[in-house]
């Protein structure tokens, strides 16, 4: 049964098997990030756009018995997934809600660290999810943010010209939605609005050729997304078939490479 509230890139199955893959394969710069955000044992840390709980259950070792996790999405699937995982698991200091991010409804100053990964670049208010945030946050807590600064950047070579027709379609369903695919851009004007003091801004740039795990980030992503806009007439059924036929090619090319989109982390800083 379809969600009520899915998201732009669905909550089927296949794309929980994805964004477990995805997940695993950021994780490095995930955990950096953490760690430069100062969570530690006994902070309580905000998971915004929580998803299936991937990032939310890698936070518990890292607050340890006296620190908390609360995780938001507005997906009911992905957070009954949460929730049966914790009782699976038996951890009990994470909580799941049901949550609009753009309506955060977490009591004021009883955060220290927010974190959002490709959230912002989806939603159409950005704006009230940082504000939701700024209200959660403990003054000194930290908001970090990893998302796209321009998702239309990501490059295939040798060129393929299924890829360059397939690509802009991508962003144009993310805009259909409400949202901004180059969030990043706008991002610490945003913060700045909201009150926060921007302490980082690090460019996020990886590069993946054939056998590496990094790989498969866009061959899950291609295989999960585009068959949903050849549905939606966004994507003409050729232009997928020549596009699967390319990527299959670069695959077995060892000169191949492919540059991720381009990313930008931002950490901010309530005052005191």
């Amino acid at each position: 049964m379809a969600d009520a509230h899915e998201y732009v890139l669905g909550t089927h199955d296949a794309e929980l098997t994805r964004l477990g893959l995805q997940h695993r394969l950021w994780s490095e710069l995930t955990f950096s990030c953490w760690d430069r955000c100062g969570i530690r044992t006994g902070s309580t840390v905000l998971d915004v756009g929580s998803g299936p709980g991937y990032t939310a259950f890698d936070l518990i070792p890292l607050v340890g018995p006296s620190g908390r996790v609360i995780a938001v999405d507005e997906s009911e699937r992905f957070i009954e997934y949460v929730k049966s995982r914790a009782v699976a698991l038996g951890v009990e200091n994470i909580e799941a809600h049901v949550q609009d991010v753009q309506e955060l409804k977490v009591p004021a100053h009883s955060v220290d660290v927010a974190y959002a990964r490709w959230v912002l670049c989806f939603v159409p208010k950005p704006e009230a999810v940082i504000a939701g945030v700024v209200r959660a946050l403990k003054p000194g807590g930290r908001f970090a943010v990893q998302d796209y600064i321009n998702w239309a950047a990501l490059t295939l070579s040798p060129a393929s010209d299924a890829f360059l027709r397939v690509i802009p379609s991508v962003g144009k369903s993310w805009r259909m939605h409400g949202g901004d695919p180059s969030i990043g851009q706008r991002l610490p004007a945003l913060m700045a609005a909201a009150g926060l003091e921007v302490e980082e801004i690090r460019p996020l740039q990886r590069i993946a050729r054939p056998g590496d795990p990094l790989w498969d980030w866009p061959t899950s992503f291609f295989n999960n997304f585009i068959p949903m806009l050849v549905e939606q007439g966004l994507v003409a059924q050729e232009d997928w078939r020549a596009l699967q036929k390319e990527w299959a090619e670069r695959t077995q090319d060892p000169n191949a490479v492919f540059w991720t989109p381009s990313m930008v982390e931002i950490i901010a800083r309530k005052p005191s």
